[in-house]
């Protein structure tokens, strides 16, 4: 499977439509899903690996790792709506090698060789990534994780108190539709990065 073909492949999961703003939901695309994916999998870092998509919402980065290649994939999200689009998601493509889990991030405690997670940007609630990252940290050696590229001196930081070092950063728009009431516009567009972080 090339990238193009995963992007298809993505875009036709079916996407969370109610979200919870204290949880800072909003949906992927296919494309944006898809480059995020294709780092981790040229790096060899996807076929054959177990895997662990910490507030997966649809699921869409998990799948994505399932359809390069992965071993196992752990699903994990606190929002039970979200994660009954995910399961309908997952069932579409017939996956077998995963594990759903509904509860909240800190909880997790399955060790992995990869984590790639999109976590809440710590917006609306102040360093709520932290604790995903530290999760990550805790259960796998490398992690790829999307945040707000203001981000960089938070992460870097944490990465350090950790133990863990920060490979790349790769810079990307990302374009998201109205989500919430106080959205005023149809569309948001915000730089991001994506994370490449490694234990020492």
């Amino acid at each position: 499977m090339n990238k193009k073909q995963l992007s298809i492949e993505l875009s036709k999961l079916k996407q969370i439509t109610d979200f919870n703003v204290k949880l800072e939901q909003y949906q992927l695309d296919g494309n944006f899903a898809a480059d995020f994916l294709w780092i981790s999998y040229q790096n060899n870092d996807i076929k054959n690996k177990i895997i662990a998509d910490l507030g997966c919402g649809n699921g869409i980065l998990g799948i994505g790792a399932l359809l390069l290649g992965a071993k196992f994939v752990y699903f994990l999200d606190s929002d039970k709506t979200s994660l009954d689009i995910c399961l309908k998601n997952i069932k579409y493509f017939d996956f077998k090698n995963y594990k759903i889990t509904n509860n909240d991030v800190g909880k997790f405690d399955s060790k992995t060789d990869i984590v790639v997670m999109n976590p809440p940007f710590g917006v609306q609630k102040r360093k709520a990534d932290k604790i995903f990252l530290e999760t990550a940290m805790r259960n796998s050696n490398k992690i790829y994780s999307i945040h707000k590229i203001e981000s960089k001196n938070f992460i870097e930081k944490l990465s350090k108190e950790n133990n863990f070092s920060v490979l790349n950063i790769i810079e990307k728009n990302l374009t998201i539709n109205k989500t919430y009431r106080f959205h005023k516009y149809k569309k948001y567009t915000f730089r991001v990065g994506f994370w490449i972080l490694n234990r020492f």
